[in-house]
């Protein structure tokens, strides 16, 4: 495994010796799904920027296994610290979307004092029906509407593979289990915890989770009539919240 040649990767050094902010799409999205929003949160905050298709997605190598299991995120986690070592990534931030909320979170709690300060949105610590009602909603549309082709744009031949690895994996009796609690109470980096109220995939109780049990500065956002995908739904509100966060507890 070369991480260098297999992972799609788009670098913005635009203020040498600034922190870098790394973005962690969701399990369907990708480097070009994020549009413009990295670039505009490093402007307002003038921190690099560092954007990356997980395997499988995007621009990437595809899927190293064929299936999943419960540490998948885990694996990922160890992964993104390779990332920052191997770019040599200075003062990493982490902006983590779903999936990639979670994966944040994961390893902020694994690897205390690697990373700044950390951003989610709409992660998951654990199983909700919730989630799997909007996973199994997204079922549907993928096969009665033209979700599909949306994705192949992206993804390519990879669509498939990555859409069913999410779909399959999370609705197993197996993972009906998974949890990642456990990593919580070593984070003490900064944490920015961001969910719409009308999340289809989750509901408050992951964000009260997160927040009672890390043991750094936490701070709640929890948005009125927003889904799954505040920086989409709302951009302008998630970029002044971010950057007012990361202003305040990291570059002070």
């Amino acid at each position: 495994m070369n991480i260098k040649d297999d992972l799609a990767v788009c670098q913005i050094n635009t203020y040498p010796g600034r922190p870098t902010i790394i973005f962690l799409h969701d399990s369907l999205g990708c480097i070009k799904l994020w549009r413009d929003f990295p670039e505009k949160l490093g402007k307002l905050t003038e921190c690099n920027v560092f954007i990356y298709d997980r395997y499988g997605y995007g621009g990437s190598a595809a899927f190293l296994k064929q299936e999943r299991d419960n540490l998948y995120m885990e694996e990922e986690a160890d992964l993104l610290v390779e990332l920052v070592e191997e770019y040599k990534l200075h003062k990493p931030i982490l902006f983590g979307h779903s999936d990639g909320g979670s994966i944040a979170l994961i390893a902020s709690g694994k690897y205390p004092g690697k990373f700044k300060a950390a951003i989610t949105e709409g992660a998951h610590v654990f199983v909700e029906e919730e989630t799997l009602k909007g996973i199994n909603a997204s079922i549907v549309l993928y096969g009665t509407t033209d979700l599909k082709s949306k994705l192949e744009k992206y993804h390519g031949t990879k669509t498939e593979a990555m859409f069913w690895a999410w779909a399959k994996t999370w609705n197993t009796p197996e993972f009906k289990n998974w949890n990642i609690e456990k990593f919580l109470s070593a984070i003490r980096c900064p944490l920015l915890v961001i969910q719409g109220d009308e999340d289809e995939y989750g509901t408050e109780k992951q964000v009260d989770s997160i927040i009672g049990q890390v043991s750094g500065k936490a701070v709640k956002l929890f948005l009125p009539g927003i889904k799954h995908t505040p920086h989409k739904e709302c951009p302008v509100l998630i970029l002044e919240k971010s950057s007012e966060f990361i202003n305040k507890w990291v570059l002070i």
